[in-house]
């Protein structure tokens, strides 16, 4: 079975409300399965949109990236990151 990524271009608004998100999500994300291969680190943009973080999240399958964001943990911490940050956020499976 193919692993899914969470792939995410987020513009910060306000450092304080998206660390609060991130401390909510991240046990969240693990407890899914998930695992950060990006978080905000050195980038080139090349084509597109510019964006202030970049993160990039693996998750076992498809159905587990779906399911962490749905969860009632992961809702919670979005509204904690609420007025924090501007993001794109999408599910994408990976080649098996």
């Amino acid at each position: 079975m193919p692993n899914a990524l969470w792939i995410a271009h987020v513009n910060v608004l306000d450092a304080e409300k998206l660390a609060a998100y991130a401390s909510a999500a991240t046990p969240v994300i693990a407890a899914h399965g998930g695992v950060f291969l990006a978080r905000g680190g050195a980038y080139e943009q090349l084509e597109g949109s510019d964006h202030t973080r970049n993160v990039v999240a693996q998750f076992p399958s498809l159905q587990a990236a779906h399911d962490c964001y749905y969860s009632d943990g992961y809702q919670a911490a979005i509204k904690l990151g609420e007025g924090g940050f501007q993001r794109s956020l999408m599910i994408v499976e990976t080649i098996d």
